[in-house]
């Protein structure tokens, strides 16, 4: 059972590296759905090839879906709108409600319409190979590397936007390289896993800690119980990969909920947290 499991295992783990870093960023900025936003926009793309005769998986599938995060990712850029009194969380949730339903109408005219819906949703982790998760994990690390030279920008914009003089182009560059890293991510574990890693170990985290550094070393460390348990019960009982994770990531969370009195952990996150541990 354990070769089985092994590519699993990495490639959900390399998707937990990225996502609990850019979770953290999410929950601070207080824009919790947008990478449901995301991972529907780059589903969008997928089945709009799918629809113009190209394969799912393929290169031409991924550019579409790049395309359509770009899209997305200059829209959120431009309707943060610190004194609105239309939060953009509303925009993000009217974005997502779109996509979802432009999917679903894209994918009534395939005759495999309804397994492509569902394995937007649940993804295909259980077939992932070496290649991919390589992949992924050197797509990833290029954006890493990014968010690493720019991070005084980067944190900037989440923790004290009134002090970035470029917000505008710096949370477009934020939001094209989120959407760069759904895209690929979406593709393999399904919306419901890639909201779970993205937001779950930032919220266990931060019930403990308010350093970024600190609660950034807590959601891994989080987000990993979580995987190892949601992966091994997966495979014990013959279970579907893909929900059993999103469970899994919620039973961490409760536990972490319940533990948190018992702990004395320090104060919820705040705009000034530092950016390191």
């Amino acid at each position: 059972m354990l070769d089985l499991i092994l590519m699993p295992f990495l490639g959900v783990l390399v998707i937990l590296a990225m996502h609990a870093y850019l979770g953290l960023h999410v929950i601070v900025r207080g824009v919790i759905f947008v990478d449901l936003a995301f991972a529907q926009i780059a589903a969008l793309g997928a089945t709009a090839a799918l629809l113009m005769g190209w394969d799912a998986g393929t290169g031409v599938s991924l550019l579409f879906s790049l395309g359509f995060t770009l899209l997305g990712a200059f829209l959120f850029s431009i309707t943060r709108m610190e004194n609105s009194r239309v939060p953009q969380e509303a925009i993000i949730g009217i974005i997502f409600v779109v996509a979802s339903a432009a999917v679903i109408l894209l994918a009534g005219l395939l005759a495999e319409g309804a397994e492509h819906v569902k394995e937007t949703l649940t993804g295909s982790l259980i077939w992932i190979d070496m290649p991919t998760i390589l992949k992924m994990a050197g797509v990833y690390a290029v954006i890493g590397l990014f968010h690493w030279v720019f991070r005084r920008h980067i944190h900037a914009i989440s923790f004290d936007p009134d002090a970035e003089p470029h917000l505008v182009l710096w949370d477009f560059l934020f939001y094209a390289t989120f959407g760069v890293v759904i895209t690929f991510s979406v593709a393999v574990a399904g919306v419901l896993v890639v909201f779970s890693t993205l937001v779950i170990p930032g919220v266990i985290a931060f019930l403990y800690t308010h350093r970024f550094l600190s609660a950034l070393l807590l959601a891994w460390g989080a987000g990993t119980l979580a995987i190892v348990a949601g992966l091994g019960i997966s495979f014990w009982k013959d279970l579907s990969t893909g929900p059993v994770l999103v469970c899994s990531f919620g039973g961490v969370l409760l536990l972490a909920a319940l533990l948190r009195p018992l702990l004395r952990p320090g104060g919820p996150p705040t705009e000034n947290a530092p950016a390191s541990g």
